[in-house]
């Protein structure tokens, strides 16, 4: 017999596994996320490709290219922090989208009129480079706005989904556009994707209040302030200490795969792309492992253990040889994608839910100019160390670096943490 309460269960069950994204805004935001991903992992590939095969530029080019698009994050990463917490997030947002759309078009046309050089892509990843500062501190300063403190974590996971459903498909997706069209023109496409990002973001009808900012405020006490609140507490201080060791050494790592496989490996574009794609595969399957990990573990051992026992698939690529073992290498880098996007889930919203509103955007710029300055300095650090000993010695040197990573948060609290702590209740100002 069928039960008759058995029919309306469905679409609540259904509701539920949706969560957020039955709620308007946060369907932008996610809509946006999800072609601006796709678009980036064709950036990520393609422009360092476009100076490979296009320019045949060498392992030290390669590196500074790599180094260009995060080099923004030292130069400015801090004060974007305090101006960004004076404006609309959202408005900086759809900025930053039109602006990389713009710049991104400017290398197919270089290239169809037989003009493109390596300063031209240099200049194109630096711009890249300063209009993701905006957006990245942005983006992460948003969220809380959007969905609320109580969800964050939701909120991460689905839009993690995103990000490893884009380095799963994005990938293929680029190797394939590139061998088809050549790198150049491949970057047309992330145009058109940054574009739509734009649009879906001004969809969002949630408005911000102004922020309010006093008359005699300045910039750099208040960098200071976002300085302070990172580094006096233990734990996020130890956080931003293991990412940025780990953006160090998979900086000089990634600068000198794309070198790597096609010189070394005799691999195509679309065979670049399917390995990158494994690595996505780990990325979507960290997605959605990261709850029932953090549940097991707790959420301070869960960050540590997930860099301690994954990155070691690093090892294999360095160790490959032409044929089928690249494809294990391949299995290995999938491995760390499971990893990292178990730690960054956690972490990130730690950070969040710890964070005051008024200091989100100092917060989120004084990691992301620690953590992606370093990033910076490693591709760099790739180039020079790739132009010396090699790329497969690089990725070696790259690799046991990124292995070490998990130490800063092993010797902090979060060893045997199991809930992380929540945040002290910020104290009222005292009239004068």
């Amino acid at each position: 017999m069928i039960s008759l309460g058995s029919g309306p269960v469905a679409p609540e069950k259904r509701q539920e596994r949706l969560g957020l994204l039955r709620e308007h805004d946060f369907r932008g935001l996610f809509l946006s996320t999800t072609v601006a991903q796709f678009g980036y992992q064709i950036t990520s590939l393609a422009l360092p490709l476009a100076a490979v095969i296009a320019l045949d530029a060498g392992e030290f080019e390669v590196g500074v290219l790599s180094s260009m698009t995060m080099a923004a994050f030292l130069l400015i990463g801090l004060p974007a922090g305090a101006w960004i917490d004076r404006m609309r997030r959202r408005r900086v947002l759809i900025v930053s989208d039109v602006v990389r759309a713009a710049v991104l078009l400017t290398v197919p046309l270089a290239w169809w009129a037989d003009v493109l050089t390596i300063w031209q892509l240099y200049a194109v990843a630096f711009t890249i480079g300063v209009f993701t500062v905006f957006f990245d501190v942005s983006y992460q300063s948003y969220l809380p706005h959007l969905v609320g403190r109580d969800k964050l974590v939701e909120g991460n996971a689905k839009l993690e989904v995103v990000r490893s459903t884009a380095q799963l498909g994005g990938p293929v997706l680029a190797g394939q556009l590139i061998g088809w069209l050549t790198a150049p023109v491949a970057l047309a496409f992330d145009a058109v994707a940054m574009g739509a990002s734009a649009l879906f973001l001004v969809g969002i009808r949630r408005r911000e209040a102004k922020p309010e900012v006093a008359h005699d405020s300045r910039i750099l006490p208040e960098i200071k302030e976002g300085l302070a609140f990172v580094f006096r507490n233990r734990i996020l201080a130890s956080i931003v200490a293991a990412t940025s060791w780990w953006n160090l050494w998979m900086g000089a790592y990634m600068a000198m795969v794309v070198v790597f496989l096609p010189r070394d490996m005799g691999m195509t574009p679309g065979e670049i792309g399917l390995l990158f794609a494994v690595f996505g595969v780990g990325g979507l399957v960290g997605a959605f492992v990261t709850r029932p990990v953090t549940a097991w573990l707790g959420e301070g051992r869960a960050i540590w253990i997930s860099t301690l026992v994954t990155s070691p698939g690093l090892l294999l690529l360095p160790a490959a040889e032409p044929g089928w073992r690249v494809w294990i290498a391949a299995a290995g880098m999938g491995l760390v994608g499971v990893g990292s996007v178990v730690y960054n889930v956690n972490q990130v919203s730690f950070r969040q839910r710890l964070t005051p509103d008024r200091l989100l955007g100092r917060m989120n710029a004084t990691v992301r100019f620690l953590a992606w300055g370093l990033s910076a300095v490693g591709a760099l650090l790739g180039g020079v160390l790739g132009e010396l000993v090699g790329a497969r010695t690089t990725l070696w040197v790259g690799a046991v670096g990124v292995c070490l990573a998990f130490l800063p948060v092993f010797f902090s609290p979060l060893r045997n943490l199991r809930e992380l702590p929540k945040p002290e209740p910020e104290p009222e100002p005292v009239a004068a």
